[in-house]
């Protein structure tokens, strides 16, 4: 039940504030802050215990496909609550897992045939990371141990998914607790780790990444990388050809390629799956965010048959993969998952993404100009706008003035909810966003750099 006096929503808000420990916030710092509490959803918006309404910019973190309070989505979940809420899959099946991995695989890059769920997307790559391990230790090569991944990569949150993530302020602090992956740059054109000018590269990551895999090959299970963007470190677009290439070397030196397609999947970047641009199978691929259209948790790890077959094998030889979540394979989750997959075929979605990215990178143009962003990074509807405090020498602000957190704020008070990744103010709304929500979305965002950014320079 909804508050609905004046002192009941004061008491919402003061518990928010007091009983709630908020992810990835400085608690002493949101409580100074008149942070919205959401109350309900209608579309692309959020409404939140006052009644006034966001433009969901960031769609709920990434996960949002097709707005809230969907039909059909509704119906998904009130049609399978007639059966059953949830059953274990340790041992046993149940009809909506069995029926969303055949639509899964269906619509995955060639040669994925196995589904393993999980709840979210951490989950899902611990999953692909212990897999891949173990894949290696059942066909008795018990040298390839380690992992390769990129600076500025984000898995998640899990201990193994944190040793192979290459964010410092997220990671570092947790070193003592992981098994660190090795790791090599990325591809951050704008900061070019090599020095290089995109306009003359020599493309140094690629030589860099073969250099690396060519000598440590055989100690090396599996490379792990974000298709096409590097998400959460704050949009930073792969070179054209790079997962391509990776492919190739996992191919050549017989290194497992695990694609991590949290963020990346559903459409995000104009494709069903980022690894389809360049026409990649990966041996893994872990999806989760958009696999329910934002309704419920829900993770994906898909592999090759021949993983697959590296465990299958009689109970005496121990080549089980002993893993397994209290709700794997949900059936809410599932059946809410297969009707997100249905609506973004019927409606076609992905169709009609293609005049809307125009628009939107039309919009970008307009705020590139701006004095203080450095640099706009798009790929489809994921979006980076990264602010600087001197355009011409890429200086940055001091972090501790957190630039990008103040535009949010100012763009909270002009009716968009979005979030920053530093100083690098992320969008990415739901597919079906309208062109006018576009042109309002870029508008509020645009002015808010403006403001802020004046006051701050």
């Amino acid at each position: 039940m909804l508050p609905q006096t004046p002192e009941e929503i004061e008491q919402i808000k003061k518990w928010d504030k007091t009983l709630i420990w908020h992810p990835f916030t400085q608690m002493k710092e949101y409580e100074q802050e008149d942070a919205p509490v959401i109350a309900a959803g209608e579309g692309c918006y959020l409404i939140d215990i006052q009644g006034r309404r966001y433009l969901d910019g960031v769609s709920s973190l990434w996960a949002n496909l097709h707005g809230h309070r969907v039909p059909a989505l509704d119906e998904a979940i009130r049609e399978q609550l007639k059966y059953i809420a949830h059953s274990t899959l340790l041992g046993i099946g149940n009809v909506p897992s069995v029926r969303l991995a055949a639509r899964l695989i269906e619509m995955a890059p060639p040669g994925l045939t196995r589904v393993f769920y999980s709840d979210n997307g951490s989950t899902g790559v611990e999953i692909a990371l212990k897999i891949a391990f173990q894949y290696w230790q059942n066909l008795g090569k018990n040298t390839k141990k380690r992992f390769l991944s990129f600076y500025n990569a984000y898995h998640g949150d899990t201990l193994g998914a944190v040793g192979a993530g290459g964010i410092d302020l997220f990671h570092r602090i947790y070193g003592p607790l992981v098994v660190p992956s090795l790791k090599v740059p990325s591809a951050y054109c704008y900061r070019c780790p090599y020095g290089q000018d995109p306009r003359s590269c020599s493309q140094d990551c690629f030589s860099a990444v073969e250099r690396i895999i060519k000598e440590k090959h055989e100690e090396l299970a599996a490379v792990i990388i974000e298709p096409l963007v590097q998400a959460a470190a704050g949009m930073i677009l792969w070179p054209r050809g790079f997962l391509s290439h990776l492919e190739n070397l996992c191919r050549r030196y017989s290194v497992l390629l695990i694609a991590d397609e949290v963020a990346t999947g559903f459409g995000r970047t104009g494709k069903m799956f980022a690894c389809q641009h360049e026409e990649v199978t990966p041996d893994l691929m872990v999806l989760a965010k958009g696999i329910t259209g934002g309704y419920l948790p829900l993770a994906a790890t898909l592999v090759k048959e021949e993983i697959y077959q590296a465990f299958y094998a009689d109970y005496k030889e121990n080549k089980t993969f002993y893993h397994g979540h209290t709700y794997t394979g949900n059936p809410l989750a599932c059946a809410v998952a297969l009707a997100n997959l249905q609506l973004l075929e019927e409606n076609r979605v992905l169709e009609k993404l293609g005049p809307k990215m125009e628009l939107l990178s039309y919009l970008l143009q307009e705020i590139q100009k701006e004095e203080h962003v450095g640099e706009v990074r798009q790929a489809g509807f994921m979006v980076g706008i990264e602010l600087v405090k001197d355009k011409d020498t890429k200086e940055p602000y001091p972090w501790e003035q957190r630039l990008g957190h103040k535009v949010i704020l100012k763009a909270r008070e002009k009716g968009v909810i979005i979030r920053p990744l530093g100083d690098v103010v992320v969008l990415m709304p739901p597919l079906v966003i309208t062109e006018q929500e576009l042109i309002f979305l870029c508008q509020a965002v645009k002015e808010s750099i403006q403001e802020v950014t004046s006051r701050w320079s």
